[in-house]
């Protein structure tokens, strides 16, 4: 390709929209273009890393045994009613009606389809297993799309679905996927981290992700590790022992206090001369649901949550724990609404019949004579114990206890004990254990060897494409643009003479070019007439992995070779400059 018919324009500045490094870089180098919000053209450079990240995927979902196929983009309701999530889903979902009043939805996943695709074709057990996949357009409306390709709201998405006629079937398969995925990521120049996490609207028991660990703040969640032994989760599914230390407040009696304005737990601490960990601290939330089964809706709902004052709350725990489709911090106005007093001094006392629902986080057991708020403005007990919450407090006057707790670095592995690492990271694939979730709603069904019918085992793994393009730049750049891995670089090199004036120079630029092509390397001829450094910063901007530079030292044989990823340049002849980067690229193959 020749730079002055090459499909790009390069800006001087960042567009004043994005936050994270990758849509920045992306944007001012030429890759994408946004149409909407969340909504990004592909440019054509864009488009052949898309193309690679995809081959890759193909090549090693392939040689595990999957098979590829390609489903609608626009789906019927009908199939999202029978599953029942048409109702559950949320607004991510865009739906609309056709031209005959028909209800559909832009694909946010393919669960349903592809349920619907393998009953009535692979209906015996002999016909099992079987892995069927396929890249794909989807759409989820997301509320705050940001980050630009990271979370869009249009993206383009590898999804698997296998189908099983045991757990120990789908096991193996899971255990096959992982190791594809391992293979897939590690190709496209990324090392990714298998963690635990929690499973979201795709639905299932068992579920991991595999996480890009990044240094920049755009991390989607914190990854929490432990160096002995391998335990590794995001924040929403972590969870940790917590760390040997006093949980009793001291007080050796209760009592009711006067704490005029002292509201925060901070405030609290100082107040009283204790702990933060020995305080009992109330956060209202408000939970909504999906409609129900005729279609109705259901009342939101306040959830009190009752945590250790030096803790906070992962609301998607907290959200999992109530069935709820969304949840949100309520605001002063529904404090007061729902239990009479202000913000600052809330606890579950009297809740009983105010219709808030409460639940107390694994942390606060082992407490003893600590400070909670007393639901009354200006007012805290101190030496309170579980044993003194009442009938009027709780229904049944016993707390739930439940895991929402938002794990901290520093406490202790589940699994052994030792202290934990975070870091931020990028979820690029993921993997789910489906179980019947959706093959017994939709009544899909397998016949066994003695003529009995049962529904599909199935597994889902995912694996986005435009985001792992995404990923690698916010992984890999510098000061100066993009640095791709080689395998998934638009173009693996760039010849750039310095003086297009010059015959000599561009005489040879054309011939390491044209022997760059013939020995199967995507190579551009920047044959622009503008100034050399011009053309530096836009190499180094769009991130091709090699440069070729012919100026003046062609009067001594030689030309500059520079790899993207290194600060040296060498100075080369033409012949070792080019098997250089034959070498590299052949080494790919």
């Amino acid at each position: 390709m020749r730079a002055s018919k090459l499909f790009v324009q390069t800006l001087r500045e960042f567009p004043n929209d994005a936050e994270a490094m990758s849509h920045k870089l992306l944007v001012r180098a030429g890759y994408i273009k946004k149409l909407a919000n969340g909504v990004y053209s592909y440019l054509p450079l864009m488009q052949r890393v898309l193309t690679k990240v995809s081959n890759i995927i193909r090549q090693e979902m392939n040689a595990a045994g999957a098979q590829e196929l390609l489903m609608p983009f626009v789906q019927p309701a009908e199939l999202w009613q029978k599953s029942g999530r048409w109702q559950v889903y949320g607004k991510e979902l865009m739906r609309m009606k056709d031209r005959h009043e028909v209800e559909m939805c832009l694909a946010p996943t393919h669960e349903e389809v592809i349920t619907s695709v393998v009953d009535g074709i692979f209906g015996s057990y002999k016909q099992l297993p079987v892995n069927l996949y396929h890249i794909q357009l989807k759409f989820r409306d997301e509320i705050r799309p940001r980050f630009g390709l990271l979370r869009g709201r249009e993206f383009i998405m590898k999804d698997a679905y296998s189908f099983h006629t045991s757990q120990e079937s789908l096991d193996a398969e899971y255990e096959n996927m992982a190791q594809a995925y391992t293979k897939i990521f590690k190709r496209c120049g990324l090392e990714t981290k298998m963690v635990q996490s929690d499973s979201g609207a795709i639905g299932g028991s068992v579920s991991h992700e595999f996480m890009v660990l990044v240094d920049t703040s755009v991390g989607e969640n914190n990854v929490f590790y432990c160096e002995k032994c391998g335990y590794s989760a995001n924040s929403n599914h972590a969870v940790s022992k917590l760390n040997d230390e006093t949980t009793d407040g001291g007080f050796n009696e209760l009592k009711l206090v006067d704490t005029p304005d002292v509201r925060t737990i901070e405030e609290l601490a100082k107040f009283f001369n204790v702990g933060e960990n020995c305080i009992l601290k109330a956060v209202l939330y408000i939970a909504s649901f999906a409609d129900d089964a005729k279609g109705e809706k259901v009342p939101d709902m306040p959830v009190m949550v009752m945590i250790r004052g030096d803790k906070e709350v992962e609301e998607t725990k907290l959200m999992n724990a109530v069935g709820a489709l969304e949840i949100r911090p309520a605001v002063d106005v529904e404090v007061k609404e729902y239990l009479g007093t202000e913000p600052g001094f809330i606890s579950f006392h009297g809740c009983a019949d105010k219709n808030v629902r409460v639940i107390f986080d694994n942390s606060v057991r082992g407490m003893k004579n600590f400070v909670v708020g007393a639901n009354q403005p200006h007012k805290h007990y101190t030496g309170y114990n579980f044993s003194d919450i009442k009938e009027e407090d709780l229904k049944g006057g016993k707390p739930e206890f439940v895991d929402v707790s938002l794990v901290k670095k520093g406490e202790r592995c589940v699994d052994c004990g030792e202290s934990l690492n975070v870091t931020r990271g990028i979820e690029v694939g993921n993997i789910f254990q489906l179980g019947t979730k959706y093959s017994k709603p939709m009544n899909a069904l397998y016949t066994d060897e003695n003529g009995k019918t049962h529904p599909y085992i199935m597994g889902c793994y995912g694996i986005g494409v435009t985001r792992t393009a995404a990923a690698a730049v916010e992984r890999y750049h510098d000061d100066f643009g993009i640095i791709w891995p080689l395998e998934i670089a638009p173009y693996h090199a760039v010849v750039v003479p310095v003086n297009t004036n010059d015959e000599a120079q561009v005489k040879l630029a054309e011939e390491i070019y044209q022997k760059l092509l013939n020995k199967g390397v995507e190579a551009v001829l920047d044959d622009r007439a503008d100034r050399a450094g011009v053309k530096f910063k836009d190499a180094d901007l769009i991130g091709y992995p090699y440069r070729i530079t012919v100026g003046k030292t062609i009067a001594e044989g030689l030309v500059e070779f520079k790899a993207r990823k290194d600060a040296d340049v060498l100075k080369l002849s033409p012949e070792d400059a080019v098997e250089k980067i034959v070498n590299a690229v052949s080494a790919l193959k």
